[in-house]
């Protein structure tokens, strides 16, 4: 490039010289012949002396060799930089996948580059005039000028342990080959090299369409290896934890992951977090009172794999450890991906500053975060104020831990009590009554209604259910109010405030769960005073980028109003809605969330909306077959946890059976299928599917179109339970 300035300086004035010429004489020929301009003689253009032509020919001829030459020289210098810079790139990249058992010797793997250096150092005389631009090396192609940067930035890498770069450029070029060194380092292009090939395993562009349906055949064993890597922090979490996530949802229960999966089905390049204070990885919570107990096998507790009522196996989490990525990869994860922060609790939440602090004071920043928190079992203020001896032989049923507890403890005792009378309580009540046959645990479980589920049956179907539970093998021991608890000889003893004594080796209490509303005080989330939990609109936010899914979130309905539910299917359904308006959707919650309970492979029904005994009720019911049962619903869906195939289903215009129906059956002493309507000004709010079927969609119709009925009689046509 000196050169070629060099001969321009010289040329210069020739080519000005002539351009004037050439314009002066176009000028006196247009005056002289202005009709014929352009047949003025090529040769007459100079005024030079005779000959002059040949000055202009070498003029020429050195200006294009100058324009050759220089494009040849840019094109060797770009494509010399290129190269430089994609062995650059190598080079950190192999540096990177070296064993971390070479992690003593980082200072001295700082100096390979050295190496190419001293392959470069063959032109190192343009490196002064290149000095002013250190920091363009990162593109590929900027300029020519490129070459030098690339060469200075590695010979000081090389001299920098003898300190001799600085004396030669005035303690300026070190410091930029300092910068430069640092920041490839860590770069985004190698690293997605190595962090797509685990991505790509799950697929997750592929999830959202089968998720939670799929896990059947996913091997259970790997889930708690992951769970404990991921649980357990051994180095600062600085290091484990990104300080800022796109999405950040708080909670590692059913609605944090149907809001994970939805977000990913919007935004394939979605990085989010799950922070949960369980250990393990999210999985469905139904199993652990249903089909867990009924296992064979003998390690249950530890694979966590069941069999469905119709023989299939599945595993309780949603999906296996490989779906998620490490939560210090996300940030570097080209795809992006869902990571687990297991073992962790957010005590903190800064709503004006975007951020949360967990347990152990580290800060993670967000754009968009989602409160899926769940909620806690209550217990019964007798047992909190009995003392630490009674709590040790009480178990407060939530969580896997407890399963594990539970079911080691059953195995070692004479006698347990369960308190509670609803879903929960009457579910583990026929689970140990089953086991009592075999091992002769005495199950007894008390309550103050009249029968199992007294809150939500009729009272006549409520009695029906509670001889089917004795049936199992359970005492039942109603209309009993806990007076006190104390622990005497190794014995618990329970007392009644009618007078009654009831002496038991454990109580599970399951009377109950309070919503989790910790973060709301530093949050300055409103709590309902009601229904509680986290009041949101319909669109189930809180603030402008905060939402509220699942047990946790108390929501306004269209149709019943202000609500909060504690089912498995509305952590589903609000926590996939959550994740949507999350990235943009805007939707309100239209949907009817359901719920179902099963007392054993035989018996069980679905419910929609209100259902409470305190409701009139009207029972429609027909003789049963023996498709009529949870076994044979679950042979024809494929699914255990029914809600993943009715979520998705909607009845536009359902159809009664065209069979003529009989006579209603009504309060007889057999109870084989039918449905339960729950109306409130005589329009229908709830409706009990009593073993009947995959028939939500048409009730859920119903208490969406809030009509009033003459003949219910003719609406349960509608479920076709007359059709054997």
């Amino acid at each position: 490039m000196l050169t070629c300035r060099t001969v321009w300086k010289k040329l210069a004035p020739l080519a000005r010289a002539s351009s004037t010429v050439c314009r002066q004489n176009v000028r006196r020929a247009g005056l002289t012949n202005g009709r014929i301009p352009a047949q003025t003689p090529a040769a007459h253009m100079s005024t030079g002396p005779t000959g002059g032509g040949g000055d202009n020919h070498l003029y020429v001829l050195l200006v294009g060799t100058v324009a050759l030459g220089g494009g040849v020289y840019m094109y060797q210098t770009l494509k010399g930089d290129q190269k430089r810079y994609q062995a650059r790139i190598d080079e950190i990249a192999s540096r990177q996948q070296k064993p971390t058992t070479e992690d003593q010797a980082t200072p001295i793997q700082s100096e390979p580059p050295a190496v190419e250096a001293a392959d470069t150092e063959a032109v190192p005389q343009p490196e002064p005039q290149a000095a002013p631009s250190p920091e363009e090396p990162s593109p590929p192609a900027p300029d020519a000028e490129v070459v030098a940067p690339s060469e200075t930035t590695e010979p000081p890498a090389a001299d920098e342990p003898v300190v001799e770069a600085p004396p030669e450029e005035a303690a300026e070029p070190p410091a930029a080959p300092v910068v430069e060194e640092e920041e490839p380092s860590p770069p985004a292009e190698p690293c997605p090299a190595e962090l797509t090939e685990p991505p790509p395993a799950p697929v997750v562009e592929s999830e959202p369409t089968a998720a939670a349906e799929s896990p059947a055949a996913e091997p259970a064993e790997p889930q708690p290896e992951v769970v404990a890597e991921s649980g357990v922090d051994s180095t600062p979490a600085s290091l484990k934890v990104p300080s800022h996530i796109p999405y950040l949802l708080i909670g590692g229960g059913t609605a944090s992951f149907a809001a994970a999966r939805s977000i990913r089905a919007r935004d394939p390049g979605a990085r989010v977090l799950i922070v949960t204070d369980e250990p393990d990885l999210p999985y469905m919570r139904p199993p652990l009172s249903k089909e867990l107990w009924f296992s064979d096998d003998p390690s249950v507790t530890e694979t966590l794999r069941f069999k469905q009522w119709n023989g299939k196996e599945r595993s309780i989490y949603f999906q296996p450890g490989s779906f998620y990525i490490t939560p210090e990869e996300l940030n570097t994860a080209e795809n992006g991906g869902v990571g687990v922060l297991t073992s962790k609790r957010v005590v903190h939440m800064d709503v004006r500053g975007n951020k949360v602090k967990l347990d152990d004071d580290t800060e993670i920043s967000y754009d968009k975060c989602l409160i899926a928190t769940g909620g806690v079992p209550r217990n019964l203020q007798v047992i909190e104020r009995a003392g630490e001896e009674v709590m040790l032989k009480t178990t407060l049923f939530r969580k896997i831990e407890d399963f594990r507890s539970l079911d080691k403890v059953s195995r070692n005792i004479k006698s347990i009590t369960i308190i509670g009378g609803g879903f929960l309580g009457s579910e583990l009540a026929c689970a140990l009554g089953r086991r009592s046959n075999e091992s002769g645990l005495e199950v007894i479980q008390m309550y103050p209604e009249k029968g199992n589920m007294g809150k939500v049956l009729p009272e006549y179907l409520s009695n029906w259910t509670t001889e089917k539970v004795k049936k199992e093998g359970v005492k039942i021991i109603s209309e009993a109010l806990v007076k006190s608890v104390i622990c005497k000889d190794d014995k618990l003893e329970i007392q009644l405030k009618d007078g009654r004594l009831v002496k038991t080796d454990h109580i599970v209490a399951a009377v109950g769960l309070e919503p989790n509303v910790d973060l709301a005080k530093s949050a300055g989330l409103e709590v309902d005073s009601d229904f509680g939990g986290y009041r949101v609109n319909a669109e189930l936010q809180a603030r402008s980028n905060i939402w509220v899914a699942g047990d946790a979130a108390c929501f306004y309905d269209i149709r019943l109003g202000r609500r909060r539910v504690e089912h498995h299917d509305h952590a589903v359904v609000s926590g996939r809605l959550a994740g949507e308006n999350m990235t943009g959707a805007n939707k309100p919650y239209w949907h009817q969330s359901m719920f179902w309970s099963d007392l054993g492979p035989d018996v069980g029904y679905e419910a929609i909306g209100i259902v409470d005994s305190s409701l009139p009720t009207v029972g429609v019911f027909a003789k049963a077959t023996a498709k009529d049962t949870p076994k044979a619903a679950t042979e024809k869906s494929g699914t255990g946890i029914r809600s993943e195939s009715e979520t998705e289903d909607t009845a536009t215009s359902p159809v009664a059976s065209s069979s003529p129906a009989p006579a209603m059956v009504e309060h007889k002493d057999d109870y084989g299928k039918g449905v339960i309507f729950y109306l409130r000004d005589k329009v229908v709010v709830g409706i009990i599917l009593w073993n009947v079927f995959n028939r939500m969609p048409i009730a859920r119709k119903i208490i969406k179109d809030g009509e009033e009925h003459a003949d219910l009689n003719e609406v349960a046509k509608l479920f076709n339970i007359h059709e054997d």
